[in-house]
């Protein structure tokens, strides 16, 4: 049989287009990312930056009124309560009148109510911290024989860290009652003696707490008058968090809820709980300009003291709030997630291809997301799916979990 060039022409464009047929009916896989479907914990949180802050700082003001000796104090110094804060110089006595000894006298029965009240509130305290305790523990063995919820146990477990803290600060305004009393007296004893040298005396005020020096307000010789701010004092050590939350995320959070401080400077996260969602809300201008109502969570740290040690007041810290936590839910990557028809879909991963397949969604948080019904576990669905892939298209996995 002869061969001609046209035939063997013909011949090779038949078979080119053979091959592009069979290309064509079976096109190169393209390659993805695939995940895992896989159960395991899901916590979704709030994130929000906050500022440390000391729990309870006192200013201390000039009792009486004179010429203020230099404070040569300086912020961050130690103090005991022994320390010597400020000198002042009383005025004459003999330029006060009636009123002025009144005005000393009600103080000093101003200072004696706040006391009184200081001391009653501390017994209330522990009468309060002695209740949440018993519940903490009724609520721990509940919880441990899984006849309690973990809401429930939650709960109990910040009411007793709210009535420790509330022994703490009960504490903390008795002793600064006992010192208001002592200078409020100090200072009727030095306006209302006979003798005018020992009125003329110095005044001398001394540290009512163990802490360290925040501030100065008046580090120059001066004259001052009653009430005047001198120093402000407080405990380093004695820190909570303040956070503000947007409105919509802070009606999610509940007293007691566990948070996680990040990028706070040391190497591993710090642990704390809420005390505390302020009721009121405020309005804040974000860096784009929109207005916010945000609102302010306060929260305790749940650390050892040498832990936190290297931390001081208005630092700047990451907060993980715990809005809502599971144990077990099925999950895949959020990259893998995307609408069509109105409807969360996937792209599984059926023998090869890819297929379109309609899930239902639970929570979710910044990674993962709980699928509540249209993949099981064990399945593979492809991260990040291009414009490329098309529902039967067939894919190759470039590297699995």
């Amino acid at each position: 049989m002869r061969f001609s060039l046209k035939t063997l022409l013909w011949g090779t464009l038949a078979i080119a287009l053979l091959i592009v047929v069979v290309l064509s009916l079976n096109p190169k896989p393209v390659t993805v990312q695939a995940s895992l479907v896989q159960t395991g914990p899901l916590r979704v949180t709030v994130q929000e930056d906050g500022k440390t802050r000391i729990r309870e700082k006192y200013t201390v003001s000039a009792p009486v009124s004179g010429r203020l000796s230099r404070i040569e104090l300086n912020p961050g110094d130690h103090l005991t309560e022994k320390t010597l804060l400020a000198v002042i110089l009383p005025s004459d006595p003999a330029i006060l009148d009636k009123r002025a000894l009144a005005e000393a006298n009600a103080q000093v029965q101003s200072a004696e109510a706040a006391l009184m009240r200081a001391n009653s509130r501390v017994e209330q305290a522990r009468i309060n911290a002695d209740l949440s305790e018993t519940k903490f523990i009724r609520a721990q063995k509940l919880a441990d024989n899984r006849a309690a919820s973990r809401e429930e146990y939650d709960i109990a477990k910040a009411e007793r860290l709210l009535a420790k803290q509330e022994i703490e600060t009960a504490e903390f305004e008795v002793e600064i009652a006992k010192f208001e009393v002592k200078m409020a007296k100090a200072a009727l004893d030095q306006f209302s003696t006979d003798d005018d040298q020992l009125s003329l005396k110095p005044f001398e005020i001394f540290s009512p707490i163990a802490g360290r020096v925040l501030r100065v307000m008046q580090e120059s010789s001066t004259v001052v008058g009653v009430g005047t701010p001198l120093i402000e004092l407080g405990d380093p050590s004695n820190l909570e968090i303040e956070i503000d939350v947007l409105s919509t995320d802070a009606v999610r959070i509940q007293t007691g809820a566990e948070l996680t401080i990040e990028h706070w400077g040391g190497t591993t996260p710090l642990r704390a709980n809420v005390r505390v969602v302020e009721p009121g809300a405020f309005t804040k201008v974000s860096s784009l300009g929109v207005e916010e109502q945000r609102v302010n969570v306060i929260a305790d740290f749940n650390e050892p003291l040498e832990r936190i040690a290297a931390l001081g007041d208005g630092y700047r810290v990451e907060a993980k709030i715990t809005v809502n936590e599971i144990d077990n839910a099925l999950l895949v990557p959020n990259s893998s997630l995307f609408r069509h028809d109105r409807r969360w879909h996937v792209l599984a991963i059926v023998n090869g291809v890819a297929e379109l397949t309609p899930v239902k969604i639970g929570l979710q948080n910044e990674e993962q997301t709980q699928i509540l019904d249209g993949l099981d576990e064990g399945a593979r669905v492809i991260e990040y799916p291009s414009d490329q892939l098309q529902p039967g298209t067939r894919v190759k996995i470039e590297s699995a979990p």
